[in-house]
């Protein structure tokens, strides 16, 4: 299998052997369930459909209710599909799949969705540096974008251009975390480092062996 849909708990640190303190995030990784297979023949391409967390019948269409009921589970509220996996070809709806399929040590790339921030200015959102300086007759100048166009050619403003504007909110992928705790009994999975998205927030975690 190549990966799981978690949760974002929090982060947390550990100790390694050496008395290391590493900064770790903690992910709720599965139980998954099988929900479609996708086959070459039939839809061009191989896949495994996952889903992840309990979601209230309710708040499921009709159509979402007969895909669950094909593989014989409740609704979920996440769906992800994973397209490299290897014995797992034989995987069948309603399969379960752990946070077992991973192994300490290995490094994964953890998808999610950043964290909202909403309208920023160029300092905030691209990183620009400022004026730095108050002299010479700066005045309220410190983090303002500056030029933002040509002369009588182009006669307007470039599209691409970094100014201020809407922050975060991005499907965002950090690569090559290693893992460094798996705690089966609760579907724990300790990642270094830190990985997108607030506390609570979905993420896709992938591996590529």
């Amino acid at each position: 299998m190549s990966g799981l849909i978690g949760k974002k708990i929090g982060m947390t640190s550990i100790y390694d052997a050496n008395g290391r303190n590493i900064p770790c995030t903690v992910i709720e990784a599965g139980p998954c369930v099988v929900t479609q297979v996708r086959l070459k023949e039939k839809d061009g391409y191989e896949a495994i459909q996952l889903a992840f967390d309990e979601k209230k019948e309710k708040h499921t269409t009709k159509a979402e209710m007969g895909h669950f009921a094909k593989a014989g589970i409740t609704p979920k509220k996440v769906l992800a599909e994973f397209t490299r996996f290897e014995v797992d070809h034989q995987k069948q709806f309603g399969d379960i799949v752990q946070v077992d399929i991973f192994v300490e040590g290995e490094l994964i790339d953890v998808v999610g969705i950043s964290k909202g921030k909403g309208f920023q200015g160029v300092v905030k959102r691209h990183h620009f540096a400022g004026v730095g300086e108050a002299t010479h007759g700066q005045h309220n100048r410190l983090r303002a974008p500056g030029s933002v166009g040509a002369s009588s050619w182009p006669s307007r403003v470039m599209k691409g251009l970094r100014m201020a504007g809407r922050m975060g909110g991005d499907r965002v992928k950090v690569v090559n975390l290693q893992v460094l705790k798996i705690i089966l009994e609760k579907n724990l999975i300790l990642v270094k480092g830190a990985v997108p998205g607030h506390n609570g927030s979905y993420v896709k975690i992938e591996r590529w062996k």
